[in-house]
């Protein structure tokens, strides 16, 4: 479903051109169009671009993995973290579609299918209490601790299991999906138990020993006289948990939970109380604080001196600290020229001189790793800040800074020396999830998206210059899909939702009851007084079939052959080479989209996940032809030929996935699987 204008402003590009003003620049990408400032749409749409098979960049399923039908962190990280992922996923959510769904909830589901349960035996045969999650899970394997540094002195994944709340319970306010809210909100209620356990009720903070922050394992807790480690008040645990109550509620009251809603907004309200006693007199929030009272994180101090960056700019990406002081803490952050030598935020500024190891070694280096590295999950936090007080230029210095790794095929991370450079140059190429956070940042943060239990919020955050803007790919609302575009510059003074006035908005948000919206809208906001135009009726599009098997598009030998050469380690499979040959031929999963299509299932999970493979095909064949006419810069010879096969090892691990997953539909009682597997049946071998 789109709106119909939009193929109109495809194909009619020059007449748009003619009938702008002559100072005034008419943008028409991929994903978004408008006018005014063209740098910045550009960049709006490049972000948009790395989520999609694209000749140019790297994109995010690149990072796709048969093994859980998911994500995976990357080449040579095979599992699934919530640290790295937190900030890439909460962005992406509003607008991933399937069979990204599908994909991040298979990932999510490896830290709660073995969440901890006072029982169970995680890596390093450690029991967790329940309700634990994790630093990092797989299918056979959690990690209930950070699994870095001096792991025998670790706290359990506290901020961990606060941000995997914040994950999934946003997952499902998005999705509204009533069967997953059931099996899902009693695993994040035992989460948020598991939490409670650390706060301390004279003063309403949490304890946390060492590691227990979200960038383990950068904290060491308490150091105490007698050099031994253990609990102090942890703020980001403060800021990350007051996240995700702020969403369990909403979920409770979806649910009709109105007791329960109540105890966990008692609970964020007793924790915020907490949290100003970790405010400095700047505004700005401290790291932690000993039992003893022991300040750390307070600027220019002579103990302890350095700035916290992860827990402020959280505090107001998640609107955890309002606008007042979210303001004083961005003025703290401009103000410190080294946490952003390159335009992108570092976690702390001065070096850390309270990790309970020497910052000697190279990983414990200030400006390496979890001491002053560059992480791109709290980049995007770090994102929507700039977003939510307006600071434009900020966001477009970094997604810009950021871009280079893209072209370059190494968006890695962390980024050493301070943001710089990839972690692991001696790859060919490198593809990690976190990279993905800044450019979903850059999407999420133009309306924030406020979810909850019967309406959505938008608050919209339009760059600097921009006068027209048209989003051409829908924002997730349940069952609904909306397309938003805006018209004018300042605050909202008047909402169409396809083409009828819309009343419930105010100078800074529009809200959009649930029950009101209808299954496909087309919202168009009006800025600063400007005027709206009547849009045509929004159509349901057909679905674009994909040619025979005799078509050129499925003939890529030439393009694997070369690639094949010389073979070097491409976006994933560690050290040895992928397998480059899909387990049935792709021209058979042009032919299965297109029976799917044919039997009304165009919509259905197995349908998009089909199509993604058909444009990987259509991908290559334009990187292929990009190359020969010199347009697409060459990478040094063994990152080129890296970068061109991680193409073609991406399309067979979707390939092989998909199989897998219709594999497993053999006997399933589900009408819906049974009917998949028949069409997938009677396509025919070839």
């Amino acid at each position: 479903m789109r709106l119909s204008y939009f193929v109109l402003i495809l194909v009619s590009l020059e007449t748009v051109l003619m009938l702008s003003p002559a100072n005034v620049f008419a943008f028409d990408g991929r994903c978004y169009s408008g006018e005014g400032n063209e740098a910045y749409l550009q960049l709006l749409d490049t972000a948009c671009r790395v989520f999609h098979p694209d000749p140019e960049y790297q994109n995010i399923s690149m990072l796709y993995t048969p093994v859980w039908n998911g994500f995976v962190e990357g080449p040579t990280w095979g599992a699934w973290w919530i640290q790295n992922s937190y900030g890439p996923t909460y962005c992406s959510l509003p607008f991933f579609l399937e069979p990204y769904t599908t994909f991040i909830q298979n990932s999510q589901e490896l830290w709660f299918a073995l969440m901890g349960d006072g029982k169970r035996k995680g890596m390093k045969d450690w029991v967790a209490p329940d309700g634990c999650l994790c630093d990092a899970a797989a299918p056979d394997m959690i990690y209930y601790k950070q699994g870095d540094g001096y792991i025998d002195i670790h706290d359990w994944g506290m901020e961990f299991t606060a941000a995997g709340i914040v994950m999934q319970a946003e997952l499902l306010l998005i999705s509204r999906d009533l069967d997953a809210i059931a099996r899902y909100l009693p695993l994040l209620e035992r989460s948020a138990n598991f939490i409670e356990t650390r706060r301390d009720p004279a003063n309403n903070l949490f304890l946390a020993g060492p590691a227990g922050n979200l960038l383990a394992p950068s904290y060491a807790g308490w150091h105490k006289p007698d050099d031994t480690y253990d609990k102090a008040y942890l703020t980001g645990l403060s800021v990350t948990y007051i996240a995700a109550l702020d969403r369990l509620i909403e979920l409770e009251k979806m649910t009709g939970n109105s007791d329960k809603a109540a105890l966990y907004a008692d609970r964020r309200d007793l924790a915020r109380q907490g949290l100003a006693l970790m405010t400095t007199d700047e505004g700005y929030f401290i790291k932690s604080m000993d039992p003893d009272g022991t300040k750390h994180g307070v600027y220019g101090a002579d103990k302890h001196g350095y700035f916290e960056a992860v827990c402020n700019h959280d505090a107001i990406a998640f609107r955890v600290a309002d606008d007042a002081q979210s303001r004083k803490i961005y003025g703290k952050i401009a103000s410190i020229p080294g946490l952003r030598p390159h335009g992108i935020i570092i976690t702390n500024c001065p070096g850390l001189e309270d990790m309970y190891t020497e910052a000697t070694d190279w990983l414990w280096s200030f400006g390496t790793w979890v001491n002053g590295g560059h992480w791109t999950t709290c980049e995007a936090r770090m994102i929507l800040a700039y977003y939510r007080l307006g600071e434009y230029e900020d966001a477009r210095r970094s997604m810009e800074h950021l871009l280079g790794f893209f072209r370059q095929f190494r968006t890695d991370n962390p980024l050493v020396d301070f943001g710089a450079a990839p972690y692991q140059p001696k790859e060919p190429i490198n593809c990690v999830y976190d990279t993905w956070g800044a450019p979903a940042a850059l999407i999420r943060g133009l309306f924030e998206y406020l979810y909850r239990a019967e309406s959505l919020t938008l608050v919209p955050h339009i760059p600097t210059g921009i006068t027209r803007l048209e989003q051409r790919f829908p924002i997730r609302f349940g069952t609904k899909r909306l397309y938003l575009s805006t018209t004018g510059t300042g605050p909202v003074t008047a909402v169409w939702i396809n083409n009828v006035p819309w009343n419930d908005f105010d100078a800074g948000s529009i809200t959009l009851s649930y029950e009101r919206l209808p299954e496909s809208a087309g919202i168009q906001v009006a800025l600063g007084g400007a005027a709206l135009q009547e849009q045509p009726a929004m159509t349901e599009e057909s679905p674009v079939l994909f040619p025979g098997p005799e078509d050129p598009l499925w003939d890529i030998e030439a393009f694997a052959n070369e690639v094949t050469e010389k073979a070097a380690s491409g976006c994933f499979g560690g050290k040895e080479p992928a397998s480059l040959t899909p387990t049935v031929p792709f021209s058979r999963i042009g032919t299965f989209y297109n029976a799917l299509v044919r039997e009304g299932l165009a919509s259905s999970y197995e349908a998009h996940h089909a199509r993604l493979i058909c444009e990987y095909l259509t991908a290559i064949q334009k990187r292929a032809k990009m190359k020969s006419e010199g347009r697409i810069t060459l990478l040094p010879e063994a990152s080129q030929r890296a970068a061109d096969r991680s193409y073609l090892e991406a399309a067979v691990r979707l390939v092989d996935g998909l199989q897998k997953t219709i594999a497993g539909y053999e006997g399933s009682q589900d009408a819906h699987k049974k009917r998949v597997s028949t069409i997938w049946k009677a396509v025919p071998q070839e």
